[in-house]
């Protein structure tokens, strides 16, 4: 399989996170696919030009990391979706998913649109999404974040450090020492110290 892969996408960290908690890192050949939404790379063989994409021998290319970990847990028999918990995991998933969308808007606001066309309010405004989904987290999820590893963790555990490296600016842990302590139990796990984000 390949991986369509761009280090300081929070997306493809999902899946190489995954790929490392699942021990399939050995099945998955990594092809360098830096890109912007006014630049895709035109051998992505995801139409939406979007990373991550993962191609594989015996079907269509699979895109979008919540696919591609759903295919991967699925494929190493990992309980990374335990059913007795689904909902809770996808809603934990889309949550840090949305994070990392709102955060990789505001870059773009600022990277891709021509000075004097860009509009703070915009960003701000995808900052307060940020803000409510970590305050949720903060007041509501604790205990699950708390419990056996699973893809909602390994969705928020993405997000929250690409908050640090793409907004160091934004003190998110300021009033969330539940979330902060949690940051700092996932960074320690070798599938997060095995795959830093790098500009």
């Amino acid at each position: 399989m390949d991986l369509y892969h761009a280090a300081a996408s929070p997306f493809v960290r999902k899946v190489m996170v995954t790929l490392h908690e699942t021990d399939q890192l050995g099945d998955v050949k990594i092809v360098p696919s830096a890109q912007t939404p006014l630049s895709p790379n035109p051998a992505n063989q995801n139409p939406l030009g979007k990373i991550p994409c993962l191609t594989r021998p015996d079907g269509p290319a699979l895109y979008d990391s919540r696919v591609i970990c759903r295919y991967l847990a699925h494929r190493a028999g990992a309980s990374l979706y335990p059913e007795s918990r689904i909902w809770d995991v996808l809603t934990l998933e889309a949550t840090g998913d949305g994070i990392m969308d709102a955060a990789v808007l505001m870059v773009y606001e600022w990277r891709v649109r021509p000075e004097g066309m860009q509009v703070p309010e915009f960003v701000e405004a995808q900052w307060a999404k940020i803000t409510r989904a970590l305050d949720t987290l903060e007041n509501r999820w604790l205990s699950h974040l708390a419990g056996p590893l699973d893809m909602g963790q390994i969705a928020i555990g993405c997000a929250l450090p690409y908050l640090d490296f793409r907004h160091p600016d934004r003190d998110w842990r300021a009033t969330r020492p539940g979330l902060a302590a949690f940051a700092a139990r996932m960074a320690d796990r070798p599938s997060f110290t095995a795959t830093p984000p790098d500009a």
